[in-house]
């Protein structure tokens, strides 16, 4: 049980969006960067969802994605309180290697927009994030 009052349990943290793309416009390589990082990851979870072969799948923390065309890792802020050493070392890996980071939190969507399936939704949120970033 959380020591966190039930208000602030429902609360999504923020994600940082490291995208495949550096700050000169170059795609970065190479092409599974953000799988290989995951993979890394994959054992940072939430307590009670570690097992033996949690090696098999990526941590909830930390998933690859594509959005529109380019490779990104989605980095939830939750990551800081499990293990502020890798967090830190992801923030530190899109530096080193001039990546672009952009920090969101996805609200409620329109009553419109929660009829689209969830992966169009969380696209178009992206690219409103990285159109006014």
């Amino acid at each position: 049980m959380s020591a966190l009052p039930h208000s602030l349990q429902l609360v999504k943290p923020r994600e940082i969006f490291i995208r495949g793309i550096t700050q000169d416009g170059r795609t970065f390589r190479p092409s599974d960067w953000s799988e290989r990082l995951a993979g890394l990851m994959a054992r940072f979870r939430p307590v009670g969802q570690g097992t033996k072969e949690a090696h098999l799948g990526y941590s909830p923390y930390c998933v690859p994605t594509l959005v529109d065309g380019v490779r990104c890792l989605v980095v939830s802020e939750s990551l800081r309180d499990v293990e502020p050493m890798a967090f830190d070392f992801l923030l530190n890996f899109a530096r080193d290697n001039h990546l672009d980071v952009v920090e969101a939190c996805l609200t409620d969507l329109a009553e419109e927009e929660a009829a689209m399936d969830d992966l169009q939704v969380a696209r178009d949120a992206l690219q409103r994030v990285f159109q006014t970033a």
